[in-house]
């Protein structure tokens, strides 16, 4: 009879409800530890080694119709900015950045990238100086 007394008063809390919780809640975090204990201590073989090919190059080759080259020496930095402006729609403008500051140097590094005569290059070629 008292078991009855207790079930009844626990029905009209409605504990009958809130009491296994802690219990489904003590299950879920066993079960959870279990999982990642079982996952985590297994080994796995990770190859650390990448595979690239550096000395392969990527030269590429275009035909375009150069309109000017302005060539910009920056004194203090060592290094000469290139931009040559095209006549092409898709590509309009090439950037190029040259680690000699000499005049005859920077004329040379411009006819080796665009494959252009030297004479083409001085006829097309502005100069300004950074100090």
């Amino acid at each position: 009879m008292s078991n009855s007394k207790w079930f009844k008063l626990l029905q009209s809390l409605g504990l009958e409800f809130w009491l296994p919780i802690p219990l489904l809640g003590v299950i879920f975090w066993g079960g959870s530890s279990w999982t990642a204990d079982r996952v985590l201590s297994n080994n796995y073989s990770i190859d650390h080694s990448l595979q690239s090919n550096t000395h392969q190059s990527l030269e590429l080759y275009l035909q375009v119709k150069v309109i000017s080259i302005e060539a910009e020496i920056h004194l203090r930095e060592n290094f000469t900015e290139v931009q040559v402006n095209t006549a092409d729609s898709s590509l309009t403008e090439l950037r190029f950045e040259f680690p000699v500051i000499e005049v005859t140097s920077v004329e040379q590094a411009i006819v080796e990238k665009l494959g252009l005569s030297l004479e083409d290059v001085r006829k097309l070629v502005r100069y300004r100086i950074d100090y």
